[in-house]
């Protein structure tokens, strides 16, 4: 078998998983649907771009086809930027305005028209041997470049606003859905910089090399692919998205200052406020519930979630998320000092605590006393 035959067969096996893992998207029960869906058609647009690998000269009858699935790719990092706001945000939903995504595509197209789509009756065998050399082609490489850029940044930002909203409204340890995405994100732009090098590889004159660097991008591809589908099936409820109304503290802190108090009534006002609330939390052990919600807790001790929020995000120079887990890992550390509690295991004193996970309560644990929980209890 030649590299070309290898790589054909690397592109079907690509193709078919891609499409595999569509399938699954659009059948798996979530509540998340829209984002299954979303990530579905980008698989879906993905296939498409692959079947270029075992699409030869010999069955590239309909220049249609080719001109389509050239310009396919530029579906994929739109779909994808809203896949990561379905995800992040559990009120997202498609609109009418998130249909100026469909520009690049339409704008590709239109410079197609007069030098491609009206030309169709050109010899197939000469338009084939010059379409790499198309000044659309390279217009279309241009503006894929362009367009990776501007939806990876946008996609790191939403996910760094969602973890900073994450870990001021919210208690869950367990940061799946952040890690997840961003691990996605890693790997589609350490993959789209190796597909970069290649297309500049296709205009060098190194045939070989770019045939070969084809091969290794086929290979990534259905690595990535086949890492998807391990991750989709043994984790079909991974993700747990914040609303989208949520506010950063440093967004509402003007809203909730009030100028007409003096400072040493607001110092007052504050510590009394703190002090309540670390009772409240001393007493009520708030915190042993895993699901706790910056919102959940306001409701409990009657303070305007704003407030509390301001509270312990910016008086408190702490986020929701480190505020709650200092109390689990302070009541963690009690019952590991416990000798008549020597019976329990790690596991159990963490779900006791209010984790949820081993690999959280460890990092939480080690954070706070730079100690494993067994050493802790040995050295105790």
């Amino acid at each position: 078998m030649d590299k070309l035959d290898f790589l054909q067969g690397i592109g079907k096996i690509s193709v078919f998983v891609s499409l595999l893992l569509a399938f699954f998207l659009l059948t798996v029960k979530t509540e998340n649907k829209l984002a299954n869906r979303l990530f579905a058609w980008f698989f879906i647009f993905s296939a498409v771009d692959l079947s270029g690998f075992f699409i030869t000269t010999v069955t590239r009858t309909q220049l249609n086809w080719e001109i389509f699935r050239s310009t396919a790719c530029l579906f994929g990092m739109p779909l994808f930027y809203l896949f990561v706001l379905a995800v992040c945000y559990s009120d997202f939903r498609l609109q009418w305005k998130h249909l100026v995504h469909l520009l690049p595509f339409i704008v590709v197209n239109l410079v197609f028209i007069p030098g491609i789509y009206l030309n169709l009756d050109t010899d197939k065998d000469t338009f084939l041997s010059r379409f790499n050399q198309l000044p659309e082609i390279y217009f279309i490489q241009i503006l894929i470049e362009f367009q990776y850029i501007f939806y990876i940044v946008s996609v790191f930002l939403i996910l760094k606003k969602y973890r900073d909203i994450y870990l001021e409204n919210y208690a869950n340890p367990s940061a799946a859905t952040y890690k997840w995405l961003f691990q996605i994100t890693c790997v589609f732009l350490t993959a789209h910089s190796i597909v970069a090098l290649k297309n500049v590889l296709r205009y060098s004159g190194f045939r070989e090399i770019f045939v070969w660097a084809n091969v290794l991008v086929g290979s990534i591809a259905l690595f990535i692919t086949c890492w998807f589908i391990m991750k989709a099936l043994n984790h079909p409820e991974l993700f747990r998205g914040v609303n989208s109304k949520l506010k950063l503290t440093k967004e509402i802190l003007p809203e909730v200052d009030d100028k007409s108090v003096s400072t040493n009534v607001q110092d007052d006002l504050i510590t009394g406020q703190i002090s309540t609330l670390k009772q409240y939390m001393a007493e009520k052990e708030p915190f042993l519930d895993p699901s706790l919600t910056i919102q959940e807790l306001a409701n409990q001790i009657d303070i305007p979630v704003r407030d509390l929020s301001v509270l312990i995000n910016h008086k408190m120079d702490q986020h929701f998320f480190d505020f709650v887990n200092e109390y689990r890992i302070q009541k963690a550390m009690n019952i590991l000092k416990d000798q008549s509690k020597n019976q329990l295991t790690v596991l159990e004193i963490l779900y006791e605590v209010g984790f949820n996970s081993k690999s959280s309560f460890n990092t939480s644990f080690k954070k706070y006393t730079n100690l494993t929980p067994t050493a802790y209890r040995n050295a105790s």
